[in-house]
């Protein structure tokens, strides 16, 4: 038996040539999905970001990895498949947020961890009685499961290896599809298993992919012990509260790691009680005193913003930005904010009427990537979308890279964070000129 894993891209550029990412990562959870595949099933890994789909090459089930952004060329590539009478299975966080939608594009669709019920999938599959229906159940991640890695040789990503120790997110963040998806719990392997996967594989510059690294802190700490003595790099996503707790801190630096993407969010604090960002209201004072901690403990940190909140204003969000910059951070993300499908963000602005392409963005043939997708409170949606748009221009800016870089606490601080820094900012600068007003999907 033969089964295709897909990773779509996001859509094409201006001139209709299909996105190729630059700053593309590992899918882990393809490789992830490979691992749970029982013995003598061949699997293959088609990721659209880098590879041209041989849609006529042979292969008895094809199962594509679906996320908001890629819902329309994911659709694609399902047709494509189905035309020719090859079975396509859809799982991912889109698919469990909104699955009657996903179902009319798909043979058969999957909800939840594909931990659950993934082996029956694959003997359904070969036996020709795919259900058109799979919802799995939500658990300890990856257990007792190695990604199949071998499905990523030759493909050029970043050289960074990526794993989870957790999933979910404690939180109940209004705007957050990941705390909707699992229920606003977080489940975390057992240490054990994460450390014999890092042994398993030849890098030392890793990358966990958790949604909240400190969700459970105690179980951080368990895990960060034990890096200890593997003498390794990494950086993943935390909640900002984790500065507040020195032992923490401590650990972190002692384990390898280089920083993290924190959700500072919003610099405004009637937004973040909108939004619900409980881990930002307890750390909240202007965020002084956790930047100076991060900071003090020489942490590189790639800030991300949320703009469009009903507090937000164009000299709001401009401030946003020369904030940033002015704290040195090593990368930033100024994210118009979106209203995921099924989150309490969404179903407000349903209530309010406030929502543009007809409620969904995601498959609209006039949305564009970085767009708002629904009118703000004190600014209008063109408003928000230029003025994004101008925070990432400012923030990628040649004179906003070289200022930040001479930070002696945090880029500085050794040669292999200045080199870091020095290789992925102007990655990240082409990245987010090429991806400014793309279309999502390819036709």
């Amino acid at each position: 038996m033969q089964i295709t894993f897909i990773k779509p891209t996001l859509g094409c550029l201006g001139d209709g040539e299909r996105f190729v990412d630059e700053a593309r990562m590992e899918p882990l959870s393809l490789g992830v999905l490979a691992g749970l595949t029982p013995a003598g099933v061949d699997c293959r890994l088609f990721d659209d970001r880098i590879d041209e789909i041989d849609y006529d090459e042979p292969t008895n089930l094809v199962a594509i990895n679906v996320e908001t952004f890629t819902a329309r060329r994911a659709y694609e590539i399902a047709a494509e498949y189905r035309a020719r009478k090859v079975p396509v299975v859809m799982g991912g966080m889109h698919v469990t947020l909104i699955p009657d939608e996903v179902a009319e594009h798909a043979d058969a669709i999957y909800t939840g961890d594909g931990e659950a019920l993934w082996a029956q999938v694959v003997a359904d599959a070969h036996h020709g009685r795919l259900r058109p229906r799979y919802d799995g159940t939500f658990g300890v991640p990856q257990h007792s499961v190695i990604p199949r890695r071998d499905l990523y040789a030759g493909k050029k990503y970043l050289p960074v290896s990526l794993l989870q120790f957790g999933r979910g997110c404690r939180f109940k963040c209004e705007f957050c599809a990941v705390s909707q998806y699992f229920g606003h719990c977080n489940y975390t392997r057992p240490v054990a298993e994460v450390v014999a996967e890092i042994a398993a594989q030849p890098r030392r510059d890793l990358f966990f992919v958790d949604d909240n690294f400190v969700s459970n802190p105690e179980a951080a700490k368990e895990l960060l012990r034990a890096l200890i003595p593997l003498k390794i790099r990494w950086v993943s996503q935390a909640s900002i509260e984790h500065t507040r707790d020195p032992e923490l801190m401590r650990l972190f630096v002692e384990s390898g790691c280089m920083g993290n993407v924190i959700g500072f969010e919003s610099l405004d604090i009637d937004n973040l009680r909108q939004m619900h960002k409980a881990a930002n209201l307890t750390a909240f004072d202007g965020y002084a005193e956790a930047v100076a901690t991060l900071r003090a403990y020489h942490l590189q940190t790639w800030a991300a913003f949320a703009l469009g909140y009903d507090h937000d204003t164009v000299e709001s969000i401009h401030n946003t930005c020369e904030w940033g910059i002015s704290n040195h951070f090593t990368f930033a993300a100024f994210n118009v904010l979106m209203p995921y499908p099924s989150t309490p963000f969404y179903e407000r602005l349903k209530a309010e009427g406030r929502l543009l392409y007809d409620g969904r963005w995601w498959l609209h043939p006039d949305y564009r990537f970085n767009q708002a997708a629904f009118r703000p409170a004190r600014i209008t949606p063109d408003e928000l979308t230029e003025t994004a748009w101008a925070c990432r221009k400012r923030w990628s800016s040649w004179s906003s890279i070289v200022k930040r870089a001479l930070d002696p606490h945090t880029n500085l601080a050794t040669p292999f964070r200045f080199a870091t820094y020095c290789a992925y900012n102007p990655l990240f600068r082409r990245e987010a000129f090429k991806r400014q007003g793309m279309r999502l999907g390819t036709r």
